[in-house]
């Protein structure tokens, strides 16, 4: 499911994200009528960022809601 980030959307924002002070911090990015998950892995040094393909929203919302309920890695 995660691999690494792919620019394919141009212009990505943001709209939820998980606590930064967590090691993994995951990210719910919208642009274009698309979306997609990053994760960002700040154990130490630079983060470790991975994504998923982009999604419809309704898809990648499903995915975000699995992440936060402990249903999807």
């Amino acid at each position: 499911m995660w691999r690494a980030p792919y620019r394919s959307l141009v212009r990505v924002r943001p709209v939820a994200w998980t606590c930064p002070c967590r090691a993994t911090v995951y990210e719910l990015c919208l642009g274009g009528g698309r979306a997609f998950l990053r994760r960002a892995v700040q154990l130490t040094g630079a983060p470790h960022v991975q994504e998923t393909a982009p999604k419809t929203i309704i898809e990648a919302q499903a995915v975000w809601t699995a992440v936060l309920s402990g249903h999807a890695c």
